[in-house]
């Protein structure tokens, strides 16, 4: 709910606070309860008209090991595992990744699960994710709100002030380094505020931020949008700016092909995200079948999930807005030229021989590993506004409102090119048959995103952040996106485990820490 620049809890927003949390997403929001919790006054800033951060466009799953939930499926699981487990989804990086730091991710991930339960969150699972030995994957209910809704709630009761819509520009810091506040600017003008215990950055990642994303990876690569248009890496440079070391900032999922939202919220998001609703369905779900869930789940993949790229390995192309074809769908400049075209989106084109097959099993549109696959069919029930199919290519053109003379072009020297066996005017040999086979398809639009930027400040175990030395900057505290750490996180759920867990370390240490005069 937005809060129009006032304040949700109680006190002036100038002034003095002992705990600062600059973000109102799914971490800094567990930095402000936690802070709270333990006594501290505390202040949640948040820059957008509302709270959420990216925490509240995910999916929301939350993986971890040893969790209340597995034991009651009778599941056995172990820390250093789940750690091994981690880094398998990114082995050419396991030398890369801070160990220690993700050893209390693995450690405190099921204590946070267990938190949120008592906040009212509710979960179901867990479920396999392979290559994780036993099934940690935790999905909440009824969407990844329900967080939101659970802290704010729990925010307000504890006497927190929150604010959006208010911009953090810098953090102050007296002559020794210490940090003591930020400053914001509020109405035009520049105000400070100040922490007697420490300000703890929260401000989610920099996928979005061009000027942060220049420095670690190609132009190219850096023009590509986040997925989140607010994720500009405040937290990040506010950082920097006294010296906090950065890690693994060239680490990025994406650019990444995903279909562009759904014109209205899918059916997960407009459920009420209230505890005595989650309970609810939480109990209903516990006695329905499996293929409930899978049909819920289901729900998940056509809103936010990828196309599976075996598509192009079968013979699918990407088409523009005017009809034609750019790049070599099965090359490595594929994401990368998307963002090119008019209006940065695509269209993949296939034919009757390619939706035969990715009508079942083993192929698949998207997944969410071994919970559901989304098919063909499931596209057309569920994204009509996605979905196009039509007896002839001419057909396909105007339910698309490309030039057909152009999109009957594109297909033509297409399968012109795979009977000559010969490359394409964009380098491409492989057309696994072409496109031939009435009825015509297509899936879009599609967009090219940076999903997520994995690089994150640098901290010690209880979330101070560390300079380039190693020393810690006084007062600073960093949590979710702010202090990845140099983790590898890229299987599903960890990012969001992450978030709380390190929200509720930071809030504790802050809390903690002596206060300055």
């Amino acid at each position: 709910m937005p809060h129009e620049n006032r304040s949700a809890g109680r006190g002036p927003l100038l002034g003095t606070w002992d705990v600062v949390v600059v973000g109102g997403g799914g971490s800094g929001l567990a930095a402000a309860v936690t802070a709270a919790g333990e006594g501290a006054s505390v202040v949640c800033l948040e820059k957008n008209p509302y709270l959420g951060g990216t925490t509240s466009i995910a999916v929301g799953s939350l993986t971890a090991a040893r969790t209340s939930l597995q034991k009651m499926a009778g599941i056995e699981d172990d820390f250093d595992e789940h750690v091994e487990d981690m880094l398998l989804f990114r082995p050419e990086d396991r030398n890369r990744a801070n160990l220690e730091i993700q050893q209390v991710l693995a450690r405190e991930a099921a204590n946070t699960l267990d938190w949120l339960q008592t906040l009212g969150v509710q979960f179901a699972g867990p479920f396999p994710e392979p290559p994780n030995r036993v099934p940690r994957m935790h999905n909440v209910i009824p969407s990844a709100k329900a967080y939101i809704a659970a802290l704010q709630r729990k925010a307000l009761s504890l006497g927190v002030t929150i604010y959006t819509g208010i911009a953090v520009e810098s953090l102050l810091a007296n002559d020794s380094g210490r940090v003591t506040g930020i400053r914001v600017v509020r109405d035009g003008e520049a105000q400070d505020v100040q922490a007697r215990r420490g300000v703890i950055l929260a401000a989610g990642d920099y996928s979005n931020s061009h000027e942060l994303k220049r420095l670690s990876v190609d132009e190219e690569v850096a023009n590509v949008e986040g997925i989140n248009p607010t994720a500009t890496g405040d937290g990040h440079k506010m950082g920097m700016e006294l010296g906090a070391e950065a890690k693994n900032m060239d680490l990025m999922l994406g650019p990444q092909i995903r279909f562009v939202p759904p014109p209205r919220k899918p059916f997960g998001q407009l459920l009420p995200a209230n505890p005595t609703f989650a309970k609810l369905a939480a109990g209903v779900l516990k006695i329905l079948p499996q293929s409930f869930i899978h049909w819920y789940a289901k729900s998940l993949l056509v809103t936010w999930q990828a196309p599976e790229l075996t598509l192009f390995e079968s013979g699918a192309a990407l088409v523009n807005q005017e009809g034609n074809r750019f790049v070599d769908e099965t090359g490595s400049r594929r994401e990368l030229a998307i963002p090119a075209q008019t209006d940065k989106v695509a269209t993949i084109l296939f034919d009757g021989r390619i939706a035969e097959k990715f009508s079942e099993w083993p192929n698949f549109i998207s997944t969410a590993p071994d919970i559901a696959y989304a098919y063909v069919k499931d596209y057309r029930a569920r994204r009509p506004d996605l979905y196009h199919e039509s007896a002839t290519i001419s057909g396909l053109a105007r339910l698309l409102q490309v030039d057909a003379a152009n999109l009957q072009s594109a297909i033509d020297e297409l399968n012109k090119a795979e009977d000559e066996g010969s490359a394409d005017a964009f380098g491409r040999t492989d057309f696994a048959g072409g496109l031939r086979k009435p009825p015509y398809y297509a899936l879009g639009h599609a967009k090219a995103w940076i999903v997520h930027a994995d690089g994150g400040l640098n901290v010690n175990t209880d979330c101070q952040i560390l300079r380039d030395d190693g020393t810690i900057i006084e007062g600073l505290y960093g949590a979710g996106s702010n202090a990845q750490s140099g983790m590898i996180l890229w299987g599903h759920g960890l990012h969001i485990a992450w978030a709380f867990t390190s929200g509720r370390i930071a809030g504790r240490s802050a809390a903690e820490a002596d206060a300055i005069d």
